[in-house]
């Protein structure tokens, strides 16, 4: 049997996704590291939420920080983080696509 523990883990680090705003920032970092201020020009935040939102992802171990001068740059902690949202994104569509085939043939 599995220790529960993993399973305590693993919730949390999907609490810290489950926001609108972490899962665009997932996406923009999926193929780059970016800056901080690429990714507030991207996500139209404001300055304190969007780093706030980046504390609680880089907390978790989502994503992997580098500072480089006054720049922060941020990167996700590993690629199988985008993969994990991209399946998530395909089971929503597919969902979807289900839904509206249900209403169009009712």
């Amino acid at each position: 049997m599995l220790n529960k523990k993993i399973f305590e883990l693993q919730a949390d680090v999907c609490k810290a996704l489950a926001h609108p705003i972490r899962m665009e920032i997932i996406h923009l970092l999926r193929k780059e590291e970016l800056c901080f201020a690429k990714i507030l020009e991207a996500t139209g935040c404001l300055k304190s939420n969007l780093s706030q939102h980046l504390k609680i992802m880089t907390k978790k171990g989502i994503l992997k920080v580098r500072k480089d001068g006054q720049c922060r740059h941020f990167s996700l902690s590993s690629k199988k983080v985008a993969e994990a949202c991209q399946l998530m994104h395909e089971v929503l569509f597919q969902n979807i696509q289900e839904q509206q085939e249900l209403l169009k043939n009712s």
